[in-house]
């Protein structure tokens, strides 16, 4: 049961979110220019102000506290968004046209493997090997160190050599995606 105290902050948080809800929304839509988003993001800040109702109630001014919060967590979704189209621009910009004749054994036979790998090696193999991106070009693609894209290129490399069975995977994986990797179906 809740005591007199935490009934009292919730009414004021209750009667706060009705007065400012649909302001902090179109706040968040005129920063983002998305209206699903800017729902969303309100509906965040409110949920973050709840978790600090003590400290925003005090404050002088709470309506201004939560504007902050808003612009705050629109800042961070508009960054996410740039970083994810550089990132989706590297991958297209690093892409090959079709090869006629693909080996399609070998595709299945590797994208089969690649599958078997835990996302962040496939993606590090992948980009290393089937599409000769630099170790710091993955880092950015992926957002990780560079360190981090030798260290799981080098485990994704030796897990896939135990599960082809054979010596030259690396060629095999560029073989197999850079020419023949339209033909099998997508994996998430």
């Amino acid at each position: 049961m809740g005591t007199v105290v935490d009934d009292a902050a919730s009414v004021e948080f209750h009667a706060f979110f009705e007065r400012h809800y649909a302001e902090l929304s179109r706040f968040a839509h005129l920063l983002t220019g998305e209206a699903d988003a800017a729902d969303d993001l309100a509906a965040d800040a409110l949920l973050a102000l709840w978790h600090r109702w003590d400290r925003v109630r005090a404050a002088d001014h709470p309506a201004a506290y939560a504007r902050g919060v808003v612009a705050n967590l629109a800042r961070t979704r508009i960054r996410s968004a740039v970083r994810e189209r550089r990132r989706i621009s590297l991958f297209w910009s690093q892409r090959e046209e079709k090869t006629e004749n693909p080996d399609i054994a070998g595709v299945v036979d590797v994208q089969g493997a690649l599958r078997r790998l835990p996302f962040r090696k496939r993606a590090c193999v992948v980009l290393r090997h089937a599409f000769d991106l630099s170790e710091k070009d993955t880092a950015l693609a992926l957002g990780v160190s560079v360190g981090t894209v030798k260290s799981q290129t080098s485990k994704g490399m030796a897990e896939l050599q135990r599960i082809l069975g054979s010596q030259g995977v690396s060629q095999k994986v560029h073989a197999a995606i850079a020419r023949g990797g339209e033909t099998g179906g997508t994996d998430r």
